[in-house]
């Protein structure tokens, strides 16, 4: 079987044909390239049976090959982010390994290649939309602090110690981990496009509430959640009928 390996750091390139050719010894690999630019050259002009391409490279995103060379062969991309930023490439021809790369995960890829493409069966082409989302999702930077104002001091609220947010008589308010309320100068629909929809919901127009916020979920009228938040007497964070399907694919991550 003939392998491409796209990947910009030498050792890692090493460790990883070791790793290929000490599961199976007839793998060729044709050769290591560690750019976008000579990649994309390499395969307008070659072809290889199974393609491992690294994310994020020195000069770029590996996806950018993908969007300006047609690629039929299988991938599977390795990479350092966590896996659930890259669920949403996992698509078609697509599969994702974890660095450091795990042999037996590495193993396991290839048994997956064998079952889908052996024979010379072709790929059924790259999802390039959900190559976009992921692609931003990888580079799209989320907000990690907040200015508020106590008195006459300035502070900073860092995101990942707010609990929830809400809004009340057109202000919008932080709660967080240690039940301290400020105000900050957003409204909500402009801080749900800048904080990271994996860690915040919005359950509702008034709410929008982190992981670490919820004590319990109760069933509630007419197929609506209640949601009890730590350190809160809030009655009116429902999940709203038509988000908790959304909320419970959310829990689910």
């Amino acid at each position: 079987m003939k392998v491409l390996i796209v990947e910009d750091e030498k050792m890692a390139a090493n460790r990883l044909e070791k790793l290929l050719l000490a599961i199976d010894d007839s793998i060729h690999i044709l050769e290591k390239i560690d750019s976008v630019k000579r990649a994309k050259k390499w395969l307008e002009n070659n072809e290889a049976a199974l393609l491992f391409f690294d994310i994020q490279l020195a000069d770029g995103l590996s996806f950018e090959i993908l969007e300006q060379v047609e690629v039929k062969s299988p991938i599977i991309f390795t990479t350092a982010f966590d896996e659930y930023a890259i669920k949403a490439f996992k698509v078609n021809s697509i599969d994702y390994l974890l660095k450091p790369i795990d042999p037996k995960e590495l193993e396991r890829a290839l048994e997956k290649y064998h079952e889908r493409f052996a024979d010379n069966k072709q790929t059924n082409g790259i999802d390039m939309a959900a190559l976009a989302t992921a692609m931003n999702q990888l580079t799209k930077k989320h907000k990690e602090r907040f200015v508020v104002k106590i008195g006459e001091h300035i502070k900073t609220v860092e995101v990942k110690d707010i609990r929830y947010l809400f809004s009340q008589e057109k202000m919008t308010f932080i709660n967080d981990i240690h039940n301290k309320k400020f105000i900050i100068d957003f409204t909500l629909e402009q801080v749900q496009d800048l904080i990271d929809p994996d860690q915040f919901f919005r359950i509702n127009r008034k709410y929008l509430v982190s992981m670490q916020a919820i004590k319990d979920i109760v069933s509630y009228s007419n197929s609506r959640l209640r949601i009890i938040l730590h350190d809160s007497d809030e009655m009116d964070a429902i999940v709203s009928r038509e988000r908790v399907q959304d909320f419970k694919r959310w829990l689910d991550r």
